[in-house]
């Protein structure tokens, strides 16, 4: 029996999905992904499993996320479980359809939070002054 573990990261947010052989179960931090909330992000979360086509009901994949709000989670659950599903099934098809689609799904956003510096409110911007 193969077992793949995949990651995905989105700002803050760290998800590891283990795909293996199965019956097409989805489970996010031990829930089945039908009940997860919001709607947009779950409807986020289903973009990969759209693009690859009826395959992925042959796997069981169980995600684990943190850290992040519930948007960049479901953006590293996407990643992490389409990254997984094509380094399981080695379809290349659907690899580049996905990257056609939209590219972060499988290559990572490398963008971050900047951090603070003295002398401000917050990264970039200054404390007014005056002279007068």
């Amino acid at each position: 029996m193969k077992v793949v573990v995949s990651t995905g990261k989105r700002k803050t947010s760290l998800a590891k999905a283990t795909v293996r052989d199965g019956t097409g179960r989805i489970r996010i931090n031990g829930r089945p992904l039908e009940i997860h909330q919001p709607e947009l992000a779950r409807m986020r979360i289903i973009e990969p499993l759209i693009l690859f086509g009826d395959g992925w009901k042959r796997y069981d994949i169980k995600v684990r996320v943190k850290g992040g709000g519930f948007m960049s989670q479901a953006d590293a659950i996407r990643m992490a479980i389409a990254t997984g599903l094509i380094r399981m099934s080695q379809d290349f098809e659907a690899r580049s359809k996905m990257i056609e689609h939209d590219r972060t799904m499988l290559v990572g956003d490398p963008r971050r939070t900047e951090p603070k510096k003295f002398g401000g409110p917050s990264a970039r911007s200054r404390y007014q002054k005056s002279y007068r």
